[in-house]
């Protein structure tokens, strides 16, 4: 079993570390990591189309890339390595990926391009605050026992596991659940600033907070302090609406 480990915080984040240990305990089990250079939170599914890539090994087993996490996923997986992977795990990132924080995460993002290339993948997030421990052992551990369980009872290929941890012992977790995504409020306005010349700059406002975190959402689950596994799917059609929108364009068909 070859497993492909990758994030978007960069190569030398304690989350990736982390992982990549917890991973390689497991029998049979070898683990290769490439992974941004840098924090590349929030590149979502970006490739670098208008640039060639280079990849660098840091130590043996551990290869960095100046591009996003889907760069990195589509090398590895792609033709870079002269054998195939299994799987592609990614994290564990260094902060939550709750409801529509899947549509900008570039830790998901790399799980997702794992799919995309026909691979089994889990992107694992540690829900950390500023006043949180920080336990990313405990977000390694949640990865391992996954794969662990993966390995044993395979699921469905199609399934993209997004996973979010409490920032706990790993001993004070709840469990596992199996969850749906809920969403966030509209995020907080643009803050206006200067630059060093007195030119104006803006920062991009944080995330709403929680509007549906209602029973069966990964954000209730979170607070509850059990571990979320939310099953995440590629086919972005809204099924149920080709009837009407097909109605709907019979006006400009005549």
């Amino acid at each position: 079993m070859k497993i492909l480990v990758s994030n978007d915080d960069g190569f030398r984040a304690e989350g990736i570390r982390r992982l990549r240990e917890a991973l390689a305990t497991l029998a049979d089990v070898t683990v290769t990591v490439v992974a941004p250079d840098r924090n590349r939170s929030g590149a979502s599914n970006s490739l670098t189309l208008d640039v060639p890539l280079r990849v660098f090994e840091s130590e043996p087993g551990v290869y960095y890339v100046p591009g996003t996490p889907t760069d990195c996923v589509h090398l590895a997986v792609s033709g870079f390595f002269d054998y195939e992977h299994d799987m592609v795990v990614s994290g564990v990132n260094d902060g939550p990926n709750l409801g529509d924080d899947v549509l900008y995460s570039g830790t998901v993002a790399a799980a997702v391009e794992g799919r995309f290339l026909g691979l089994s993948t889990i992107a694992v997030s540690l829900c950390t605050t500023p006043e949180s421990g920080r336990h990313f052992e405990t977000g390694a551990e949640v990865a391992r026992r996954l794969v662990m369980q993966l390995l044993l009872k395979p699921l469905e290929r199609a399934h993209i596991l997004n996973v979010n941890v409490p920032d706990v012992p790993f001993e004070k977790l709840r469990g596992f659940r199996s969850t749906r995504l809920g969403y966030r409020h509209r995020s907080e306005p643009i803050i206006p600033a200067q630059d060093p010349r007195g030119r104006p700059v803006y920062w991009v406002g944080p995330a709403g907070s929680e509007q549906d975190a209602g029973p069966g959402t990964d954000f209730d689950t979170i607070t509850q302090g059990y571990v979320s596994v939310t099953p995440l799917q590629i086919d972005l059609t809204r099924h149920a609406a080709l009837p009407a929108v097909q109605s709907w364009l019979e006006g400009i068909n005549g």
